[in-house]
């Protein structure tokens, strides 16, 4: 019975889109840039030397980004002993964040405008924030601006705790997020408040509502905990994972999966934190799994603690331990398993700012009907779906082209 793995290396660009100039991010190359770092010496603590990640490489990464960009990153190689076939993955969804990378992914690519919040300051409606403060019961709100969220809480976090005000922040993202304090505000209570944000933000056409719970004093600094909520807007037509629930095949989303589809089509919803703890969930999840199956994985750390934070070194470490761990991965496939690594949009650490860059993603499929080499460039990262769903015989999707089609 047919088996499937897609793990997704959240924010792993390999090179500016062609529309990359629209969102101000032409030139953006996330691991060409980590790989032209490190290649010059880049080094701290945890590493030193180029960018080292073999089984990234026999998996097809560097010819990806090779076809994204026409050069090979810097310090790996240029012919492998390819384990698997390769692709870079273009997008058509109107921007360039998390669900709109994973809805596409799954055969709905978002053809509209997300709302955002652009102003500056006081980026986010008064109406909105009264509205929400009236039916939360809170006094009030902090920030309401554009924020790096670490940054927003050094600042705010006391004046937080003094007041009992949420931070409620934004970014270049359809995103809005309330960042609270998980003993002084209490963590249900935040959830509670994003719940109530999620529904508010339906009028703007707002993609996420983040809780962003943080713990912490002003004497020993205040910290982000692994207690992050994402609330989605609910996909606005049936993606593959619908699809494959209603034909009695079990998904498991492993990490935020489950919250980016508002747990719609997840058979079972795991929480797990941190590269590793991301990666034993996983793991256990397939040996789990006697009969079919889709076992979805997102990498958040990639994003969320190297991307976003500009963090270059940490960004090549955490990606040198992912690539030590694959090999557990393979010994747990069966020859009729498909096994797909991706991402879901870039988040360039040399990139100025903090945000999202748009960007071809790597699309590294291992599996029957497969065999090795280039699939090329794609129009869209619904042939991601498609694959899967050629892979589980289902009939095909509404968008997408399948990789085993080109074979």
């Amino acid at each position: 019975m047919p088996r499937a793995v897609l793990w997704i290396l959240d924010s792993l660009g390999i090179g500016a889109l062609p529309d990359a100039g629209d969102f101000g991010d032409a030139g953006a190359d996330t691991l060409g840039h980590i790989a032209a770092q490190c290649a010059r010496g880049l080094a701290d603590a945890g590493r030193s030397g180029p960018l080292r990640i073999p089984w990234l490489e026999r998996m097809g990464i560097a010819r990806a980004a090779w076809l994204a960009t026409g050069s090979v990153p810097a310090g790996l190689s240029p012919n492998p002993d390819l384990i698997a076939a390769y692709a870079a993955g273009r997008e058509r969804s109107t921007g360039k964040d998390t669900t709109s990378g994973h809805w596409e992914m799954m055969g709905l690519p978002v053809l509209v405008e997300w709302g955002y919040f652009r102003n500056e300051p006081e980026s986010i409606p008064h109406e909105l924030l009264a509205t929400l403060a009236d039916r939360s019961g809170v006094p009030g709100w902090l920030g309401n601006r554009h924020a790096s969220g670490t940054q927003i809480i050094a600042e705010l976090g006391s004046e937080h705790v003094a007041s009992g005000k949420p931070i409620i922040y934004t970014s270049a993202d359809s995103v809005l997020q309330i960042a609270c304090h998980e003993q002084a505000f209490g963590l249900q209570r935040l959830y509670a408040l994003c719940e109530h944000a999620r529904e508010l933000c339906d009028r703007w056409r707002i993609g996420r509502v983040i809780a962003r719970p943080f713990t912490g004093d002003a004497t020993n600094g205040y910290r982000r905990t692994h207690h992050r909520r994402d609330f989605s807007m609910p996909p606005p037509g049936p993606t593959l994972l619908d699809r494959l629930h209603e034909a009695g095949i079990t998904v498991t989303g492993i990490g935020k999966i489950a919250d980016i589809f508002a747990h719609r089509g997840i058979s079972e919803a795991i929480a797990a934190h941190g590269i590793d703890g991301l990666y034993d969930a996983s793991l256990a999840a397939l040996r789990r799994a006697r009969g079919d199956g889709l076992i979805f994985a997102n990498f958040v750390d990639f994003d969320a603690e190297y991307g976003h934070r500009r963090d270059v070194a940490g960004y090549a470490r955490a990606l040198e331990h992912f690539d030590r761990r694959l090999p557990e991965l393979f010994d747990l496939l069966r020859a009729d398993d498909l096994l797909i690594l991706a991402a879901d949009h870039g988040n360039d650490p040399t990139w100025p700012g903090s945000d999202h860059t748009r960007e071809h993603i790597p699309i590294l499929v291992r599996g029957p009907a497969m065999g090795t080499g280039s699939r090329g460039i794609r129009d869209s990262f619904a042939d991601i779906g498609q694959t899967l769903a050629k892979h589980f015989g289902l009939p095909p999707l509404d968008h997408g082209k399948a990789l085993q089609d080109l074979a």
